[in-house]
């Protein structure tokens, strides 16, 4: 096909200068078609370009991206590997964790059930301790009246409480407070001080010069010795010796204390050291009357048998007068409300192990 079949037929019978003009025409649109048709074409290059070069430059960032999501990927992928690890070892501590805190826990059970057993151990041996002082001091009241060592025991039994400081001692504490004050208030008899008095009398009694004269068992010269002619003579003569030692001939109006033999002072002094024994028992055993009358017993003897105008013999029985005067029993007051306080607390723990 060539361009003249493209016109028209109804254009062949045209003039020349017409057809050439249509030729001119048909040139410059041929020529603006190819020009927009080579415009298209390089746009189109051109835009095919740019995608090109747009869609290398997004394949290369993508692939870069692709790389780094890889390895962001692999490096997850090691993390969590690791972190499933890791988990696993925390398990693993966890559980050793856990079963060390329940072994914790049951060793620290059993270590406030130990601690409460000594305690109560400890508290018991306490409240044991203490009624042991309770009845020494009771003791001392009641057999000796010795309200002194009786005062001791129950300051120390309240000083042991004050050291332990528990509620649950605090009655017995108030208790033992109370009758410390009232054995505080009790008179006081200092008994071994009393003691001590006649112990030194006791003492002293054998330096004590007795009454002087002259011994009353006189030593009369040796009879000669008669030839024995017979019995009957030898009787006789022993008879008249027994009836001369028999009977003694002494004048009552004179006032002469009466003369010891040698061998009879022993036995007054030893008198008078038991009268003083005896007293001092007495003294111990809170009896009054046997102690005064021994004491006066023992006054009578020194009078009738010592020498008192001698200043030791009057040393000593102004001693035993004072000795005399000296009150011996008093009316000490009890401690059962201590005792019945610590026997009470005693039957709390007995009752709650029922």
């Amino acid at each position: 096909m060539n361009d003249t079949n493209l016109i028209p037929a109804s254009s062949a019978a045209a003039t020349p200068v017409e057809r050439r003009s249509r030729l001119v025409r048909l040139g410059h649109w041929l020529n603006a078609t190819h020009v927009l048709s080579i415009i298209a074409i390089v746009l189109a290059l051109a835009a095919w370009l740019f995608t090109y070069r747009q869609t290398l430059s997004m394949n290369d960032e993508l692939a870069k991206r692709l790389a780094l999501f890889d390895t962001r990927s692999n490096e997850s992928r090691i993390l969590a590997s690791q972190a499933q690890e890791t988990s696993r070892e925390l398990l693993v501590k966890i559980g050793g964790l856990e079963q060390k805190l329940t072994e914790s826990q049951n060793q620290q059970i059993a270590l406030e059930a130990l601690y409460q057993e000594l305690a109560r151990g400890r508290d018991e041996a306490v409240v044991a301790e203490i009624e042991q002082l309770l009845v020494s001091a009771s003791h001392e009241l009641q057999l000796a009246g010795n309200v002194k060592a009786a005062l001791i025991a129950l300051q120390t039994a309240d000083a042991r409480l004050t050291r332990l400081d528990r509620p649950q001692l605090f009655g017995l504490r108030k208790a033992i407070t109370k009758d410390i004050e009232r054995l505080r208030a009790a008179p006081f008899i200092d008994v071994p001080g009393l003691a001590l008095k006649l112990d030194g009398l006791i003492d002293l009694i054998d330096t004590l010069p007795l009454t002087p004269g002259k011994p009353a068992a006189e030593k009369k010269p040796a009879e000669k010795k008669m030839p024995d002619t017979n019995w009957w003579q030898r009787f006789a003569r022993e008879a008249w010796g027994d009836f001369t030692h028999l009977v003694r001939v002494q004048d009552m109006e004179k006032s002469q204390l009466p003369l010891l033999a040698p061998e009879q002072a022993y036995f007054a002094r030893e008198n008078v050291k038991l009268r003083l024994l005896s007293a001092r028992l007495a003294l111990l055993a809170r009896d009054d009357t046997n102690y005064k009358t021994d004491l006066r017993a023992a006054q009578a003897w020194m009078h009738q048998y010592y020498d008192d105008k001698d200043r030791a013999v009057k040393a000593a029985l102004a001693t035993l007068q004072q000795l005399s005067n000296s009150q011996t029993r008093v009316d000490v007051p009890d401690i059962t409300g201590s005792l019945n306080a610590v026997r009470n607390l005693k039957l709390v723990p007995e009752r709650g192990n029922r």
